[in-house]
């Protein structure tokens, strides 16, 4: 499938034009009503909200939901810094860098996906074919996202340095702009703009995270957040939960829904969900060393002033029945 550029670029900016500027009311909830706990839910390009509005998970609830959206993990988690919102999806890496500002979150909820989406991308036409053909190219990515961390670690694994790669961290709507102008050699992202990106023919895959990145994401909540609306949270998190074991005994259905939510292509709505494999998870000790790791490897490349210890950030209060 090819699409113009100015199609693909709506694709990829939806997100951003209709995200962090918009709060999204639920069907039928009241803002007004006295008593109603509200929950401030921060989501990343409506990814969850797809979910949890495919699998109808969001009828009779007993709490209102503001939604909050964001084109990437970065400007969530300073909104959940700033208690602009109170929980949200948000990669393993991201939450080393919100933890690092001295974000007062905790990890509630734990998801673990097939990394391959997780990629840096080039043209189609592009010479580059390995990871130690980025030495001296531009990068474009979030700072501090799974794609930022996926080339580290891919350049690393191929014995460059990070001084080796010239990254540029722009959002992703302007990283787009610049991949097709050239500006940048190449993308390091995620989904679903991976999925885009291949299904429109306008990027390949140089490098995927399998091997690379650990594939775990997860459900962060304020402090303040968990003081006033604990069960709320656990609410929240069981419909998630549910909505995902939901969505692969529905894969088509679903694929099509949330293409029409998020405002996808079709073809890029279902590779990305059926191969990210999406299952959740209880924290336990083997998570959380995976998620030391990922801080221990932020701290040897220098991207952290000080080594972080990530266990006091996790919250087991929240375990998972499927």
């Amino acid at each position: 499938m090819t699409i113009s550029r100015r199609r693909f670029l709506q694709y990829v900016t939806t997100a951003s034009a209709a995200g962090t500027l918009t709060t999204l009311a639920l069907p039928g909830a009241s803002f007004a009503q006295s008593g109603r706990p509200v929950l401030k839910a921060g989501d990343q390009k409506g990814g969850l909200r797809a979910l949890l509005e495919a699998a109808d998970e969001l009828r009779q609830l007993p709490y209102d939901i503001q939604w909050t959206e964001f084109p990437a993990a970065a400007p969530l988690a300073e909104a959940l810094n700033a208690g602009a919102v109170d929980c949200g999806p948000i990669g393993d890496a991201p939450v080393i860098f919100a933890l690092s500002s001295g974000a007062a979150i905790k990890i509630v909820g734990a998801n673990r996906s097939d990394a391959y989406g997780t990629a840096v991308l080039v043209r189609p036409d592009s010479t580059l074919r390995t990871a130690a053909d980025l030495k001296g190219k531009n990068v474009g990515t979030t700072r501090g996202s799974i794609g930022h961390f996926v080339t580290l670690k891919a350049i690393t694994a191929a014995g460059l340095s990070p001084s080796d790669v010239n990254f540029r961290f722009l959002p992703p709507a302007d990283t787009v702009t610049a991949l097709a102008s050239g500006s940048v050699d190449a993308w390091a992202t995620w989904e679903p703009y991976t999925a885009v990106a291949e299904t429109t023919g306008r990027a390949r895959v140089l490098v995927n995270g399998r091997s690379l990145w650990s594939g775990l994401s997860y459900l962060a909540a304020t402090d303040a957040a968990l003081a006033a609306k604990q069960e709320v949270l656990r609410d929240f998190l069981a419909r998630v939960v549910r909505a995902q074991v939901w969505s692969y005994q529905h894969v088509d259905a679903f694929s099509a829904a949330m293409a029409r939510i998020i405002g996808i292509p079709p073809e890029a709505a279902k590779l990305q969900f059926s191969r990210r494999a999406t299952k959740w998870l209880n924290i336990d000790d083997a998570l959380i060393a995976e998620q030391q790791r990922t801080a221990d490897f932020y701290s040897q490349v220098g991207l952290l002033r000080q080594p972080l210890d990530v266990k006091p950030t996790f919250d087991r209060r929240f375990p998972i029945k499927v």
